[in-house]
């Protein structure tokens, strides 16, 4: 009769260079980081996912102790993190594209309706596109035919202060 110990089934689960079950952990913290990285696109887990790429092999073509799994896990990690990350973060921002409102920012504009913030009045032309505008400085009304600066834009309002003393009224 055969006996079967605990021990017997470690051994068993033993490969080349290491156990089962450590290549295993390993194995599966990959998939997991892998699945990570898809799910949220940060460029970051996916550092920590070749780390435990990297250890698995060695797990598996070194005879190697957990505790040297895991710091040839955060040694390869944080390598792979400092000299890569820079790189890729600068070629996946790439230039900066201003948006509508951040391109309108500076523009004049014209009014076409007395611009009054105690009446709730206000309506400008800008790059022929009709804008409901109010004041920057609340209490000032500019009148129709006057020349303004955009400030800033807020939604759908436009923040416009008047352009100069030399503005044309009509």
């Amino acid at each position: 009769m055969i006996e079967y110990t605990h021990r017997d089934s470690y051994l068993l689960l033993s490969m080349k260079g290491g156990l089962f079950l450590e290549i295993i952990i390993w194995a599966v913290l990959f998939v997991i980081l892998v699945a990570v990285e898809f799910a949220s696109v940060q460029l970051i887990s996916i550092w920590f996912a070749l780390g435990a790429l990297i250890t698995m092999l060695c797990a598996y073509f070194l005879d190697l102790s957990f505790l040297q799994q895991l710091g040839i896990f955060v040694v390869t990690s944080a390598i792979l993190l400092a000299v890569s990350f820079p790189i890729a973060r600068k070629k996946l921002n790439g230039k900066k594209i201003a948006t509508n409102s951040e391109l309108d920012v500076g523009q004049s504009a014209a009014v076409i309706e007395e611009i009054n913030s105690d009446l709730g009045t206000g309506r400008v032309t800008l790059n022929g596109v009709d804008w409901s505008a109010v004041p920057e400085d609340i209490g000032t009304v500019i009148p129709k035919g006057s020349i303004v600066t955009v400030r800033e834009v807020h939604g759908a309002k436009l923040v416009v202060a008047l352009k100069d003393e030399k503005s044309v009224h009509a």
